[in-house]
């Protein structure tokens, strides 16, 4: 009996020696391993550097969870290996809040630890940070046990994000800035996005971090008039508030005799937002904005045209803003809260007038990469101000910032008083595009064949 007990606790330990010893051995090729503990197609950064990693003749594969459909230069590359992990039950989220914390906590930390044994044998393995737990202390044993190189990429911190919902005193939280710290520093290579976090980082874990800013990849990039029409009309068939009268025609474009498409002479304006519907972004800002706009239109001797506002992205507080927006009968703004194909959204973002950030960012260390689409786009942006957001955003140079709902009104109505022919304002917003067009000159690859290329050859 006892030397039954003995076989059945030493079995699992000894199994995993031997695979361990075979991963050690196993040669490995060009390769990296990119792990995301999140929803695959909605971490950019995370398939940006797939697709580089591609473009300088690695194997890729990329750990994470499926549901929106990754780009398609990594559906679609015979090098790529896309492996997902089995999601938590649904039935978990019915759990008290802490049991259900531990027991997801646990079927991650079970079913990453099988992803990497069973599959993974690539030279390097890269981490999105956050989420940090179970992330980081599985990934890094895994990294020392089988001679990887071990590389996090950090987007913000686990623990900052954490303490919105419960505080920055509660145990849970100290322990996830404990591991953060303790691990990141024993890492073999970190990348960050601001220079601010590189400092924080220095300061803070003594971690050694070189900066990697967002840049925006060339399918974000400024359209002609008739792309813009083409998706418009697109928009049409699902969203009234782009139909125009005429048929083949929009509200913002239409169709001349000789089929040459024009912008309406009176038409709407056309902001865009995008989000991810969370606590970390508040969408009463720009709601409470747009309420101010629409007063503004109903008053006498109103130089404002009437507004559409696109906000796009999915996440848990959606329905419920959607809900306070059908109660909302405005006559001048309209509210269209779209999800759409990874091709239309760069052209959504060159289509508009003018683009709105909510971002706030938990640690005040990152940068939103919204903005840096939009920029890439050409698009100037109404940004909510924080800590390092002029690391991006410069305000009156390429762009505006705010730090409330009147800031953000006063800056609607005063880009698009007279809209589109307030001579003033046209010289504004060329001189921010102007300054955008020395943005785009610096695309994702490369900035990352610079920055991060070097690291791995």
């Amino acid at each position: 009996m006892g030397l039954g007990l003995y076989f059945i606790l030493l079995t699992p330990l000894f199994l995993g020696l031997v695979g361990i010893l075979w991963l050690r051995q196993k040669e490995k090729r060009k390769s990296v391993c990119i792990i995301v503990l999140g929803d695959v197609g909605r971490s950019p950064r995370i398939q940006y550097h797939g697709i580089s990693f591609l473009k300088e003749g690695f194997d890729v594969e990329i750990v994470g969870y499926a549901g929106s459909t990754p780009l398609e230069d990594l559906q679609r590359h015979e090098n790529v290996r896309m492996r997902y992990l089995k999601p938590v039950p649904a039935w978990n989220d019915r759990l008290p809040k802490l049991l259900s914390y531990v027991f997801k906590t646990i079927w991650q930390s079970a079913t990453l630890i099988f992803e990497l044994l069973k599959n993974i044998r690539s030279r390097y393995l890269m981490i999105q940070n956050p989420p940090a737990i179970p992330t980081i202390p599985i990934c890094w044993l895994f990294c020392r046990l089988s001679a990887t190189c071990f590389v996090i990429d950090w987007h913000n911190y686990a623990y900052t994000i954490m303490a919105l919902s419960i505080g920055r005193e509660n145990f849970l939280v100290k322990t996830t800035m404990f591991i953060e710290g303790y691990f990141g520093a024993r890492a073999d290579q970190n990348f960050c996005v601001t220079k601010a976090m590189k400092e924080d980082l220095d300061q803070k874990w003594n971690i050694k971090a070189t900066v990697l800013y967002d840049r925006p990849p060339q399918e974000f990039k400024p359209i002609e008039l008739p792309e813009k029409h083409n998706l418009l009309v697109k928009l049409s068939e699902k969203y009234e508030e782009f139909r125009g009268k005429e048929e083949g025609s929009t509200v913002l474009t239409e169709v001349m005799p000789y089929g040459e498409i024009k912008l309406r002479r009176k038409r709407p304006a056309f902001i865009v937002s995008s989000t991810s519907w969370t606590e970390d972004e508040d969408f009463s800002i720009l709601f409470q904005a747009l309420a101010e706009y629409e007063i503004a239109c109903c008053s006498e001797n109103s130089n404002l045209p009437d507004l559409i506002c696109v906000i796009t992205g999915k996440g848990p507080l959606k329905d419920f803003w959607n809900a306070i927006i059908e109660l909302r009968k405005w006559k001048h703004v309209k509210i269209v809260t779209p999800w759409l194909e990874n091709e239309d959204y760069p052209k959504l973002l060159a289509s508009a007038d003018l683009g709105v950030c909510l971002h706030t960012s938990s640690s005040g260390l990152d940068l939103p990469m919204k903005v840096v689409d939009m920029f890439g786009c050409g698009l100037p942006v109404c940004a909510y101000n924080y800590q390092c957001l002029s690391e991006l955003v410069k305000h009156e140079e390429n762009s505006l910032v705010f730090t409330d709902y009147k800031d953000l009104s006063q800056q609607l109505i005063y880009w698009f008083t007279k809209f589109p022919n307030n001579i003033e304002q046209l010289e504004r917003e060329s001189k921010f595009r102007n300054e955008l067009k020395a943005f785009q000159q610096m695309r994702w690859h490369g900035n990352w064949s610079t920055v991060v290329f070097p690291c791995f050859n």
